[in-house]
């Protein structure tokens, strides 16, 4: 009989706003006699870069080795690698990453409309914000405080690429940093939207949904990491297995906003 390959793989958090890796891609192993294919399946309604590396691999050697890195389309997925047994004894420690959206993506100098109504909302933090904005993916980043159950807009045209809505605890704890609802809106330049803290059962639009600006994508809350009702906006990019937030403008009912450099 041949040996049994234990499971084991560790899902990493995404360098991001609410999510988690395991939201974006799934690991699956398909046994064929002595050998194990390792396959990766994006979950997500738009690409997503995964990587698959060994924490320990006993008595198995990988063909073609670890880690190995794909970037695949919103539905499919893909074959990284055959585990073969090499002893009596196989056993691995597999990691999966995985970023959303396309790798190396440039964002267009592009003004964005005010995701709320313009009289709606008194601007809070803004880029570089000390409370939470002091993370690669956040740092860039604009909290628009308003009144929950304001509607959300879209600040640009895109399609819906992630859409969470189940979350209800919300407040000023870290750990609560990944149970915000959002909607993720991936652009025509790789870019993607970042619209977070709506409220539970706030969002109005789903995963693949193509969105036009102006267009409600929910209504805003505070759920997850937040201090009070707002809505976080940040623009994001891939920057090869990072997830980074870059600077934008912003057009309010006054001029552009004074978000910081």
């Amino acid at each position: 009989m041949k040996p049994l390959l234990p499971l084991l793989a560790l899902l990493a958090a995404t360098a991001s706003a609410p999510s988690c890796a395991a939201d974006w891609a799934r690991l699956e192993l398909s046994r064929q006699g002595s050998q194990w294919q390792v396959l990766v399946r994006n979950l997500a309604a738009g690409p997503v870069e995964v990587q698959v590396q060994a924490d320990g691999l006993e008595d198995l050697a990988a063909d073609p080795p670890l880690p190995q890195r794909r970037v695949l389309a919103a539905g499919t997925g893909e074959v990284l690698t055959i585990l073969v047994a090499t002893g009596p004894a196989p056993r691995h420690r597999l990691r999966l990453l995985a970023v959303p959206g396309p790798p190396h993506a440039q964002a267009r100098d592009v003004v964005y409309s005010l995701p709320v109504e313009e009289s709606a909302f008194r601007l809070g933090q803004g880029f570089h914000g000390g409370f939470s904005h002091d993370d690669p993916a956040n740092r860039y980043a604009v909290d628009l405080e308003v009144a929950e159950g304001t509607a959300v807009l879209a600040a640009r045209g895109g399609v819906v690429m992630e859409a969470v809505g189940g979350f209800r605890e919300g407040g000023a704890d870290p750990g609560l940093a990944d149970r915000a609802n959002l909607v993720r809106v991936l652009h025509e330049d790789g870019s993607m939207a970042l619209y977070a803290h709506l409220r539970e059962g706030g969002v109005a639009v789903r995963p693949g949904q193509q969105v036009h600006l102006g267009q409600v994508l929910g209504y805003t809350g505070n759920t997850g990491f937040s201090s009070g009702p707002h809505l976080h906006f940040a623009v994001q990019v891939n920057t090869g297995m990072r997830l980074e937030s870059v600077p934008f403008r912003m057009i309010g009912p006054d001029g552009l906003l004074p978000l910081g450099r």
